[in-house]
């Protein structure tokens, strides 16, 4: 007799969770898009790694200041308008580049790029929960690993076509207001479409713990310990990720290997992985239990940071691509562990998890180690951040 396995998400649901999980691959497009840039401007503009850093720096500021009233607008208004709010800012940043480029200078185009990742973070808070509660309980991490699968997509074409456009050849390569100003209109229509369909409202019941006169992010922090830890295991996986991917080109330009252009499709093929790894990661993870697929990824993930650190030639940047099929699922999968059994307290927890890419800052400390020493020794950051997921993974498979 077959053993009965839980679908991805429920008939009902089929409508809703489709529409969310497009937007996965937007944010995942605007993020990846960062990785080319960075090293676009320190060809047209002529600044440094460290400068070119604030790219990184800016958005994910973003991130951190907007994320708690993101939550508390989510709250009060649902998932729904949370969505369109944060498509409206995601295209207002987008046609701000327009502007920037007139001014012709770097830090013309931090306003803009900080804007967006306020609207990232309005979508991130929303869409992430709301796919891990449409459906059975026991399917949440392989349901958002599935969405995020459209994430990595995004991101490998964001790698491959602008990468292709900005690196064409030539000493500036190609105008970024182009890819933007596109971007821009299609999330407009986008937003569009959004305020006119229904996404249900999940509802949870009431539990002792929403009569207990505090705020819920107080609840959060004094009752949920494990939500704690995998709320700084998710901030040690972002400062891991986002500063590999943001020093990628970088890294296996210095040291020789190839140029720009065969850098960025490079970097297309390693999120191939990543994709992969994510839409792998979901069938799994429907056949053995979540806390052990986080713990077997978070140690390949370490094993290969040791191979980059040991610094083996060409072998170093073979780890570094597979450590990407590795990590593929550590964010969703660390984010619907965290919000286990949390009920009413979950938008908040969310808003309080999508703090976490402040952690692409720490790309700014990489930048400054490999002005100050070498290519390799940055390496050092995310090897400690795989390495903290490691410890959380280990402790919810004990306790499991």
């Amino acid at each position: 007799m077959r053993q009965y396995r839980p679908t991805l998400t429920d008939r009902r649901y089929v409508v809703p969770f489709a529409l969310i999980t497009s937007l996965f691959f937007l944010w995942g497009f605007a993020r990846a898009i960062l990785d080319v840039l960075n090293k676009h401007f320190q060809n047209a503009l002529d600044i440094s790694l460290t400068q070119s850093s604030l790219i990184q720096v800016t958005t994910y500021l973003g991130y951190f200041l907007t994320a708690i009233p993101a939550g508390w607008f989510i709250n009060r208004q649902g998932y729904r308008r949370g969505v369109v709010f944060g498509l409206a800012l995601f295209a207002l940043g987008s046609l701000m580049f327009i502007p920037g480029a007139a001014i012709g200078t770097f830090y013309a185009f931090l306003l803009p790029l900080f804007i967006i990742g306020c609207g990232l973070v309005f979508l991130e808070t929303a869409a992430n929960p709301y796919a891990s509660e449409l459906g059975d309980k026991a399917t949440a991490s392989s349901r958002l690993n599935f969405s995020q699968s459209f994430n990595g997509l995004g991101c490998l074409f964001a790698t491959y076509v602008v990468g292709q456009f900005l690196f064409n050849g030539s000493n500036e390569g190609g105008d970024v207001v182009v890819p933007y100003t596109l971007l821009g209109i299609l999330v407009m229509v986008i937003a569009v479409v959004f305020s006119r369909v229904h996404l249900p409202e999940i509802k949870h019941e009431e539990t002792e713990e929403d009569r207990i006169k505090d705020t819920r992010i107080m609840k959060l922090f004094k009752h949920h310990p494990m939500f704690v830890f995998g709320l700084f295991s998710l901030l040690a996986y972002e400062i891991a990720e986002i500063s590999i991917n943001s020093y990628f080109i970088n890294f296996v330009t210095g040291q020789g290997w190839m140029d720009d252009n065969s850098a960025s499709m490079v970097l297309t093929v390693a999120l191939g992985f990543f994709m992969v790894g994510r839409f792998l990661g979901s069938w799994i993870m429907r056949r053995i239990p979540a806390e052990r697929m986080l713990m077997y990824c978070s140690l390949g993930s370490v094993s290969c940071l040791g191979v980059v650190l040991l610094d083996i030639g060409h072998w170093s940047m073979y780890a570094l691509i597979a450590n990407y099929l590795f990590e593929a699922i550590m964010f969703p999968t660390i984010f619907s562990l965290s919000l286990q059994g949390l009920g009413n307290l979950t938008k908040s927890a969310s808003s309080l998890l999508m703090m976490t890419p402040i952690g692409g800052c720490f790309f700014l400390l990489m930048g400054y180690v490999a002005d100050q020493t070498n290519l390799v020794v940055p390496f050092l950051i995310p090897f400690i951040g795989y390495f903290i997921v490691l410890l959380y993974a280990s402790e919810l498979s004990r306790k499991s």
